[in-house]
């Protein structure tokens, strides 16, 4: 089924709570379909470590959220129009930044300047790997940037998963499975929406 990648110009979000394991898996799974995907870093990352530090000050923390909406979306537009034939595997999407937005939905849209139905319609299906501290399980990690506790971990899950299971095509992966379970969920995911086209 590989073979009509071609003909298939797919956009594809693997997000989740803090130490879910995505950005591992988006490179494994990556290096599984062997440049048939085109994958976005994660655009959070990429500012936050690059000398800008994360706050708790609301009018910062809008101010970053901000920028991290318009470089996630620039991102994919660079890889959809660099890699025109591949799918378009995304360590995170434009709706992330709503569970981490410090006011309600409408100003979070209304900043942005889009409504939820307009980026849910960016992408084409959504796999969410659950927190490993929604199972019990340590998040911490060499990862610099991640400096959220397992409560505030498992808090940040709920509020993703409410946000991305409005997506018609959502396929949560739990935290109790293994990460090897998640990285091959993901992989048959996607072979999956290869299918359908």
């Amino acid at each position: 089924m590989l073979m009509n990648i071609t003909h298939v110009k797919k956009r594809i979000v693997l997000t989740g709570g803090p130490g879910g394991g995505k950005t591992t898996a988006v490179d494994l799974i990556r290096r599984e379909f062997s440049g048939k995907i085109a994958t976005v870093p994660e655009a959070a990352t990429m500012i936050f470590s690059g000398g800008i530090a994360r706050s708790n000050n609301n009018h910062v923390l809008k101010t970053q959220q901000t920028a991290i909406f318009n470089l996630q979306k620039n991102l994919e537009d660079i890889q959809r129009a660099t890699f025109e034939h591949s799918i378009i595997l995304c360590d995170r999407g434009s709706l992330d930044g709503l569970a981490y937005w410090p006011g309600n939905d409408d100003e979070f849209f209304q900043a942005m300047g889009t409504t939820l139905t307009d980026e849910l319609a960016r992408y084409d299906a959504v796999i969410f790997f659950e927190s490993a501290a929604k199972s019990g399980e340590s998040i911490k990690s060499n990862n610099p940037i991640r400096n959220e506790s397992e409560k505030a971990a498992i808090i940040l899950d709920d509020k993703l998963q409410t946000i991305w299971s409005q997506h018609p095509n959502f396929n949560l992966i739990q935290s109790a499975e293994s990460f090897i379970n998640k990285v091959m969920f993901g992989i048959t995911t996607i072979e999956k929406i290869i299918e359908q086209y």
